[in-house]
């Protein structure tokens, strides 16, 4: 009797040192076992849907523990604000909506931003504030209240000892993905898109469906609930590519992300000084390896789970390293929250047509954000000029503002989307970066070839003059960039000036391919910096590395030790060519591998199964790495 107590107390209990991971072998355990029950259950929908929506509390408890009370208060929020939306009048639909998305946005900043709000406070009126945990608090004022539960907790005897940590606040995994799905189902219903799902439990459901619950895609409204009332079917063919999109998201996660990460890519960021010019800058392209393979390894394996149950998740990635601008960019990566962006921001702020109250409400924000993220008045003048600078010109020339206000729109976007990721004035950068790159590259296809031959040349030389006469090492790299863009541009001038015939189409193409993808790498500098760090110190400490890491990869580097250095890193260096290698191959020629793994007999699949298994867990480092967007 007590070797079941244990085991039932092991298999619900919540272990923070070792939460539900898609890389352990206890989760393909608890995998198949649900699927053992849902085959049984498959045939009605309803007690599917139930049983999947308390399966799906349980993961999301095993991997988040106490933060599954903000998952169910999510849930029956939204399940009630969607009926109030959809059976009131106009006026009233309004009202709740506003007041669902203010209940989403807060309980989303509350424990996303409650530190940069503590900083914002204390920078403007100089008031200190100890930032707490309150729910933290509520829930140690209940146990004192009921000193029996915790004997039910597992916590120590002694009910003087507080059961929950309030003097940190610690970030539920996966709450951006849910709360965003969450909006855009009450936003969906109030443009009478979808009408609300009747039956609590089928919500709940759609909410918490744990293969994408704690890292996407994020699931709209209008695509998914159509299928909680769909009768499961899964063809032979679609079993084969789940199966490998499953095997296939594995292999990108442990042998690619976690195995460049743990062996290079990590070390290298924690401490950049004392790595040379040639590894820091080595590891800031392999990182952009690294958080490809992990993010969408993750999407890979929950779109093949999703599948065997009979349900259907978005695409999320689509070659994104195939991407010949940073717009192309953005629509290949992270799909689905690129979508979201753009249908409920983007295009509420007057997307290509008009800049709305809204999109100066979000100048002004940003540049508050800015100025306090920095410390320095002069970010929100910078901002606010520019600003002021652009609507003059929308006025002054009539028939160039639809294109100024819509790139304000999109600078806006990726501002607010890299504050998405955390309040940190790295992620700020970040997304300035990208929405700075879109919009160069609007006007830059706008040029002709002789314009931005003798434009990207000018530029070049600014830098090089920088660099010659105020040294620094940012000067040395964006002279090196600068030279290579003017020198493949002046080539093309050339080429075109004496009327070549011959086909450029493929080489253009792989020339604007590798440029998108040295600058989306060299955004991700300060991505990477702002990543894995305590919210409390994420703003100075993330700084710090990106500014080290410029610093090695800007200073001369010691090119002779440079190939004993490619030696002894061999193993990664391999892996990450190898996976770039693969990432480019032809669309074509992956689905036909796709589909000759699907269609492949079942004996033959299985032993296919048996030694990719084993291929991959050849390289499982000893403590399994959380996916990346955990975080986030």
């Amino acid at each position: 009797m007590d070797l079941v107590v244990n085991f039932l107390k092991d298999t619900f209990a919540f272990d923070e040192n070792s939460p539900l991971l898609f890389t352990q072998l206890y989760f393909w355990v608890f995998f198949v076992a649900v699927f053992a029950v849902f085959s049984l259950v498959h045939s009605k929908v309803l007690l599917r849907n139930t049983f999947l929506f308390f399966v799906s509390v349980l993961f999301y408890y095993k991997t988040s523990g106490w933060f599954t009370l903000i998952l169910v208060f999510a849930t029956l929020f939204n399940y009630i604000d969607g009926l109030l939306i959809y059976h009131s009048k106009k006026g009233w639909k309004t009202a709740w909506l506003v007041l669902g998305l203010i209940i989403n946005l807060a309980s989303l900043c509350y424990f996303k931003y409650a530190y940069f709000f503590a900083d914002m406070v204390e920078n403007l009126f100089g008031a200190h504030i100890d930032v707490k945990n309150v729910f933290s608090m509520i829930g140690n004022s209940f146990l004192e209240d009921h000193p029996s539960i915790f004997s039910t907790l597992g916590s120590p005897a002694d009910p003087s000892k507080p059961y929950f940590t309030v003097d940190r606040i610690l970030l539920p995994v996966g709450i951006s993905f849910f709360t965003f799905q969450c909006i855009s189902y009450l936003m969906d219903i109030f443009r009478e898109k979808v009408a609300p799902v009747k039956n609590i439990l089928n919500f709940g459901f759609y909410v918490t469906f744990f293969p994408q619950l704690v890292a996407g895609p994020i699931v709209r409204a209008s695509t998914f609930i159509p299928q909680l009332y769909k009768k499961y079917f899964l063809s032979r063919r679609m079993f084969g590519i789940a199966i490998f999109w499953i095997l296939n998201g594995m292999a990108k996660k442990i042998i690619l992300s976690d195995y460049i990460a743990v062996n290079f890519i990590d070390r290298v960021f924690e401490n950049p000084t004392m790595y040379s010019g040639f590894e820091n800058f080595a590891a800031l392209f392999g990182y952009s390896l690294q958080v490809y393979t992990d993010f969408s390894g993750y999407t890979d394996i929950a779109i093949g789970l999703a599948m065997l149950m009979g349900f259907y998740l978005p695409k999320n990635f689509n070659s994104p390293y195939k991407a010949t601008n940073p717009g192309e960019f953005w629509k290949r990566w992270h799909i689905s929250l690129s979508k979201w962006l753009q249908d409920y921001l983007y295009i509420p702020l007057g997307g290509n047509r008009t800049a709305s109250i809204g999109t100066y409400a979000c100048i002004i924000t940003i540049s508050l954000v800015g100025m306090i993220l920095s410390g320095s008045i002069w970010v929100a003048i910078v901002v606010l000029a520019i600003a002021l600078i652009v609507t003059i010109n929308c006025y002054k020339y009539p028939e160039k503002k639809k294109n100024l206000t819509s790139n304000m729109n999109r600078l806006n976007t990726m501002l607010l989307g890299g504050l998405w990721h955390g309040a940190s004035w790295n992620f700020m950068i970040w997304g300035g970066l990208n929405g700075i790159g879109m919009i160069v590259y609007r006007f830059w296809k706008d040029m002709n070839v002789y314009v931005r031959s003798w434009v990207s040349l000018l530029i070049a030389v600014v830098f090089i003059l920088l660099a010659k006469f105020f040294p620094a090492p940012i000067w040395n790299i964006a002279a090196i960039w600068m030279g290579v863009i003017a020198f493949g541009s002046f080539i093309r001038m050339l080429y075109h000036f004496f009327e070549g015939t011959a086909e450029l189409k493929p080489l253009a193409t792989a020339w604007a391919v590798i440029q998108t993808f040295v600058f989306i790498t060299w955004t991700r500098l300060f991505f990477r910096a702002g990543s894995n760090l305590d919210p409390a110190q994420a703003n100075e400490q993330a700084w710090m590395t990106a500014k080290d890491m410029v610093n090695q990869i800007g200073t001369k580097w010691n090119t002779a030790v440079i190939p004993n250095m490619a030696w002894e890193y061999r193993y990664v260096f391999t892996l990450i060519i190898l996976g770039m290698i693969i990432h480019w191959l032809p669309e074509h020629f992956k689905r036909r591998y796709r589909l000759w793994f699907a269609t492949t007999p079942l004996p033959l699949m299985a032993l296919y199964v048996v030694i990719a298994v084993f291929i991959i867990y050849q390289f499982i480092t000893a403590d399994l790495q959380k996916f990346i967007y955990f975080q986030f």
